[in-house]
């Protein structure tokens, strides 16, 4: 082992107690703390050269996308169109 990977640096990490004590308990089933979880994370990290699994947004699903598209063409054809009406302040 490296001289390097002897010495070890703290980190801090914020998030909320909800979050902290959720996690806790998963790792704690696995047998793992929150630091040995977080190293893991951070190893895995740098094995795939980025995060070790997919970030997306679920705006831009397939789905989500197929129903908008569907809905744009809707509007743009003039189907199934309803006025709306503005609710009047009461207070005027």
């Amino acid at each position: 082992m490296l001289n390097s990977e002897k010495k070890k640096v703290s980190i801090s990490v914020k998030t909320s107690p909800a979050d902290k004590e959720q996690a806790a308990k998963i790792f704690d089933n696995l047998g793992l703390n929150l630091s040995t979880a977080i190293n893991i994370f951070i190893k895995k990290s740098i094995v795939e050269g980025g995060l070790p699994f997919e970030v997306k947004d679920p705006f831009y699903s397939k789905t989500n996308q197929t129903e908008l598209n569907r809905r744009f063409k809707k509007v743009n054809s003039n189907q199934d169109l309803h006025a709306h009406h503005l609710l009047e302040n009461s207070e005027e």
